[in-house]
């Protein structure tokens, strides 16, 4: 087995919905080798050591069914390829990494196969199957513990993770909008993305969004015109001014009444702030660091009490937390800095990741100025069970969201709309929130724009707050149609003539149309591209225009295989034909129960308030009614079709194709027509005009175009022959 492997052919990045999922997926070629004479069956121990390295694998189903189901098929004998399947998710699910998609499939040879993966970042997901890939060389060949191997590579998997996708404040933005079904294009390597499709849309970076003020973010980073602002709306706030120096520093304490905070007047996380300050020397040292981490510097009075982060969304405070005094008792025998290790530090909820709701604990000058007041040092070696302050306020990660008065969430919403922001993290000092900040002198003592919501998913204790559904719900509040009309064609024929009837119709109807199909990228009435543009990259390019309000898209059969769609659902998915003879042996491809698979995932993305407008007189595209989750509208050349029958019997709509007159049916009601224009009759030399029309017809039906549109876009449309169509 020492000289066995598995080698990596190639890999495709299937960027939307494909013929194996709705979801971007890696499909991955294998070349097993001899180890096609190694079912796993035949491998001793392979099992036993397999289960000891993940026993998390007990929870695949598989074949089965069933929990346990893939473990039962590796005892039984299953491939490599389907094990390098399974290892690669569990992987994933393991590192927080997304993903619950896998198939393994035959190949074009002996010893070859395709294995696909949820891929929510091809990197990321390559990186796991090749870490899967060298686990089941281990497990196979028995050369090293494979439990050492297996936390060796979730640790790089995380810090992979971490660096590649999004972080989790945006991340659970992200998830609740697709809860609600509403798609996210990630626009950077960051944190910027965008959520919805053309003129819906609205972006996100973190917790600030597109209608973040400029103003509102830039007042916030001022304290001190924050202050003044809020203070002139009645809210409260510590007295305190800038000051120049540091013996102006210890001035302005002396006006404003000792104890005082120190800090930077535009500084962020923390940084620089000195609070409870009382003698001159304090004061004075904590100057000499905050003007290091800002422009000026802020005096102000200290607020008695502990640090609150109130998170508000649209004028609502949708979360709240509270800041921790952190302690470490001494022992006797080990410095304050190795206390500090041993008593805080080693809290698993304590980390440098964004997934740990604690920061670790460092000893800065804020850390020293505290323990100089208790004359100690991070060297001094405090004495049994002497009690030692480290930190007065330190992480804000501790849930009080349902403690939280009425009255202060007023004062606090307020704080967030003075400024000026949608989104805003309020700070609050105050001894007990469950009660009005005036009976106790409460104070605001900072807004911020872009707040991290970390410590509201994940608090060091109490209940996660739905944030992010707080926030998707404000971009997009209920009953908002946040879709633009997609329409999708897909065909072996006559893609790019509907491609471009379609636009008619709906530009006719006063919408900004973005087409992208062969002959190339059209935004309006402008030619954007004008060579080939049927493929993701361009219809995704369509999706990001911000005034487009309706996006017709082309998608031709080697696209929609080897990159999938560029959209994750559609208003309208057209499938014209399929050429069963149509093969792509390069990938395996080659019968036409495969091309059908591929060419269904046009039906299979149509919404459910949706329609396919579907070839009757093609019976492979026929069968895909089936497969629809919304509405079916048939188009024929055949009126007395079994098919357009029994869907008239079910009361649907079909577009009857005539030589002279397009009948627009539904159930038995009285039909519409519209005369074939004479540009569309068919002819031996363009023998698809009529049923092409017939189907753009149904697209626009399916619209719900007004027929009198539908009546003038089909006698004014034009094919313009200048432009040659791409393949």
């Amino acid at each position: 087995m020492l000289d066995k492997t598995i080698e990596i052919l190639s890999v495709k990045h299937l960027r939307g919905p494909n013929m194996w999922t709705y979801h971007p997926v890696i499909e991955v070629w294998v070349d097993i080798g001899d180890l096609e004479d190694y079912p796993s069956n035949l491998i001793p121990g392979f099992y036993e050591r397999l289960v000891k390295a993940l026993p998390s694998l007990q929870e695949h189903r598989c074949s089965y069914g069933e929990a346990g189901g893939f473990l039962k098929r590796v005892e039984e004998g299953t491939w490599p390829a389907h094990i390098l399947e399974h290892l690669t998710l569990e992987l994933q699910n393991l590192a927080g990494i997304p993903g619950g998609f896998g198939k393994a499939r035959d190949g074009d040879r002996r010893g070859v196969y395709k294995v696909m993966v949820s891929a929510i970042n091809e990197e990321v997901t390559l990186t796991a199957l090749k870490y899967a890939r060298d686990l089941y060389l281990a497990l196979a060949q028995d050369t090293q513990d494979s439990v050492a191997q297996v936390k060796t590579i979730l640790e790089n998997l995380r810090d992979l993770g971490d660096d590649l996708l999004l972080g989790p404040s945006t991340a659970c933005i992200v998830n609740a909008a697709e809860e609600r079904g509403i798609p996210s294009i990630r626009l950077s390597e960051g944190n910027l993305v965008q959520l919805g499709y053309g003129s819906k849309q609205r972006r996100i970076w973190t917790a600030e969004t597109d209608r973040t003020s400029a103003i509102a973010e830039t007042i916030s980073r001022d304290k001190d015109l924050t202050k003044s602002l809020l203070s002139s709306a009645g809210v409260p706030t510590p007295e305190g001014r800038t000051v120049t120096s540091a013996d102006d520093a210890w001035e302005a304490a002396q006006d404003i009444g000792l104890p005082v905070v120190v800090k930077p007047i535009d500084g962020n996380h923390g940084r620089g702030v000195f609070i409870n300050l009382y003698t001159q020397t304090e004061i004075q040292s904590a100057y000499a660091v905050a003007i290091d981490e800002g422009s000026e510097v802020l005096v102000e009075r200290h607020i008695i009490g502990d640090e609150h982060r109130l998170l508000v969304v649209g004028n609502k405070v949708v979360a709240a937390a509270k800041g921790e005094t952190v302690w470490v008792t001494g022992d006797g025998k080990h410095t304050v800095l190795e206390l500090i290790q041993i008593q805080i530090n080693s809290d698993p909820r304590r980390g440098k990741t964004e997934e740990c709701p604690l920061n670790p604990v460092r000893i800065d000058s804020a850390v020293e100025l505290e323990l100089a007041r208790q004359k100690l040092s991070g060297s001094s070696i405090p004495a049994i069970d002497q009690k030692v302050l480290i930190q007065s306020n330190g992480n804000v990660a501790f849930d009080v969201t349902d403690l939280v008065h009425p009255d202060t969430a007023s004062q606090v919403a307020l704080a967030a709309r003075v400024v000026g922001l949608e989104i805003a993290g309020v700070d609050l000092v105050a001894q007990d929130i469950s009660k009005p900040m005036a009976s106790q002198n409460a104070a605001i003592v900072e807004v911020n724009a872009g707040p991290g919501l970390l410590m509201h998913l994940k608090p060091a204790s109490g209940n996660p707050q739905p944030v992010g559904q707080a926030i998707a719900d404000h971009l997009f509040p209920s009953g908002v149609d946040f879709r633009i009309p997609v329409i999708g064609i897909a065909g072996a024929r006559g893609k790019t003539p509907v491609s471009e009837m379609v636009a008619h119709f709906l530009r006719l109807s006063n919408l900004y149309v973005g087409l992208s199909c062969s002959k190339g990228l059209f935004f309006g009435h402008r030619s954007i591209q004008k060579s080939n543009a049927a493929n993701w990259e361009n219809a995704r390019r369509t999706l990001l225009n911000r005034a487009v309000e309706a996006a017709v898209i082309e998608n031709n059969h080697l696209s929609m295989l080897i990159e999938g769609l560029a959209y994750d659902r559609c208003q309208v998915g057209i499938v014209l034909n399929i050429d069963p003879a149509a093969n792509f042996p390069q990938y395996a491809i080659d019968d036409e129960d495969q091309i059908f698979s591929i060419v269904r995932t046009q039906v299979d993305v149509v919404l459910p308030t949706g329609v396919a407008v579907l070839n009757a007189d093609d019976p492979m595209v026929a069968k895909m009614a089936e497969l629809c989750d919304g509405e079916v509208i048939f188009f024929t050349q055949d009126a007395s079709s079994p098919v357009i029958q029994a869907h008239l019997n079910k009361k649907g709509r079909v577009i009857i194709v005539g030589e002279q007159q397009i009948l627009l049916q539904w159930g038995a009601d009285e039909p519409k027509s519209i005369p074939v224009p004479r540009h569309a009759e068919s002819n031996p030399s363009s023998p698809w005009k009529a049923i092409n029309l017939g189907a753009a017809i149904a697209a626009a039906w399916a619209l719900n175009i007004p027929f009198n549109v539908i009546e003038a876009g089909a006698e004014t449309f034009v094919f313009d022959t200048t432009i040659p169509a791409g393949v």
